[in-house]
């Protein structure tokens, strides 16, 4: 598509969205002068869904009048809860019903799925992840690695770019791989890059991991709701996600995971069990000896935090009713061209991309660096936020912009880059 500058073109493109009206299921923060927030960090908090209130409330309520017969006969019943989030969850990452399941948070579940798949060797005991993986993954594999009396400097295996580049090359992790694939046991990657939002070949890697008998698993907090996934097509062995990003479920909510279903039908694979993994028609029998379900409800430890699975069933409903990451996806498309389009044509000389410029290398957002002489990267965001814009900031240089396809519009775009290219110009 080609694109024009000025307002009113992006107000054009406003009226002609057909997802426009799903801004309106948000809360949109506001300044100190009662006009919107430019809110463009659904990557880090999503914005709430107004029916969020609502599903949180009824929960409540039936809590006051039914106590602990909440978990049975009425409506969205407790203890089956988890399941109604199974099918949207499932065709949000290309899953099987049984493949998903919503639980704990999201380095919790990492830890729970390596237990299970990263199963070390004198010989296969290596662990492949990248260089500037996202802090928590990085700490959650270095204590795995010295859990089984691994040193992290020879078990830890780092994927980094190429020297002056940013982003990581899938020839370059296909050579590591052919040279110490007898000696790694599992790579654990991320489905989009926190910092420079790359999306990663996923199919390609999980090709390549399994044909050198490495398990992998993904890290899609950054994927999830933003890109489409297809994960069991793929042939990923784990994968784990929170949903306080893209899906919009609040700070700290609970988080998602999947095994595939060759592993999940598996129930002597190993685990750190809990009650909640048990068989559903035995749990009651309050008998010792753990009988697995043959899904990935299996992994589950305990029965979880109802108040916040009802702030994720408001947002998936969204979702469904926007029609899923199709029609998400071409609209971020479209957004995130335009994004591009305006910086590099009025900050250029200020503004680097470091985001591949290639739509299906990246989901919805781009990581700028501040290239002017006269004004750090830090005190640029400082001045976004004094003047009304919300994005986020990663050390050492990055300012991530984040337009969301559920409630951003194109004239968001267009007032954040006019805010930027002041700021950069005074």
């Amino acid at each position: 598509m080609q694109f024009e500058a000025g307002q009113e073109f992006a107000r054009k493109l406003d009226r002609e969205d057909p997802l426009a009206r799903f801004r309106d299921e948000f809360s949109i923060p506001t300044q100190a002068n009662g006009s919107p927030e430019i809110y463009l960090c659904g990557n880090s908090l999503g914005l709430q869904p107004r029916r969020a209130r609502d599903y949180v409330n009824q929960e409540l309520d039936k809590w006051a009048a039914l106590g602990v017969k909440g978990h049975f006969d009425c409506d969205f019943p407790w203890m089956p809860y988890h399941e109604f989030l199974a099918e949207a969850s499932a065709d949000l990452v290309g899953a099987q019903t049984d493949e998903v399941v919503v639980m704990n948070s999201l380095t919790v579940n990492l830890h729970l799925m390596m237990v299970s798949f990263y199963r070390p060797t004198k010989q296969r005991y290596k662990i492949v992840i990248e260089d500037h993986a996202f802090p928590s993954d990085h700490y959650a594999v270095e204590s795995q690695l010295r859990y089984h009396g691994i040193d992290p400097a020879d078990g830890l295996l780092l994927l980094k770019p190429r020297a002056g580049e940013d982003l990581l090359r899938f020839d370059d992790i296909a050579a590591l791989i052919e040279e110490q694939g007898d000696s790694i046991a599992l790579m654990l990657l991320p489905g989009v890059q926190y910092y420079t939002g790359q999306v990663l070949p996923m199919a390609e890697l999980a090709e390549l991991a399994h044909r050198h008998g490495i398990r992998i698993g993904l890290d899609l907090a950054h994927a999830v709701g933003n890109i489409p996934l297809q994960l069991h097509d793929w042939n990923v062995d784990f994968a784990c996600w929170c949903s306080y990003k893209y899906l919009n479920s609040g700070p700290g909510s609970v988080a998602g995971c999947f095994v595939h279903r060759r592993h999940a039908q598996n129930t002597d694979l190993p685990r750190f069990a809990g009650w909640w993994g048990h068989d559903k028609q035995t749990r009651f029998r309050m008998e010792n000896r753990f009988q697995a379900i043959p899904t990935a409800e299996g992994w589950q430890l305990s029965n979880p935090p109802i108040l916040s699975l009802a702030a994720i069933r408001a947002s998936l409903d969204i979702y469904s009713e926007a029609g899923g990451m199709e029609p998400l996806r071409r609209k971020s498309e479209k957004l995130t061209a335009y994004l591009q389009f305006l910086l590099k044509r009025e900050v250029n000389q200020y503004i680097s991309i470091i985001t591949p410029e290639d739509p299906e290398q990246r989901g919805c957002q781009l990581s700028l660096c501040c290239d002017a002489k006269h004004l750090s990267g830090r005190e640029l965001f400082q001045r976004l936020e004094e003047n009304g814009v919300t994005c986020d900031w990663r050390e050492p240089n990055v300012i991530r912009v984040a337009p969301v396809p559920l409630y951003n519009r194109f004239e968001d775009i267009f007032r954040f880059v006019d805010i930027l290219k002041t700021a950069c110009n005074e």
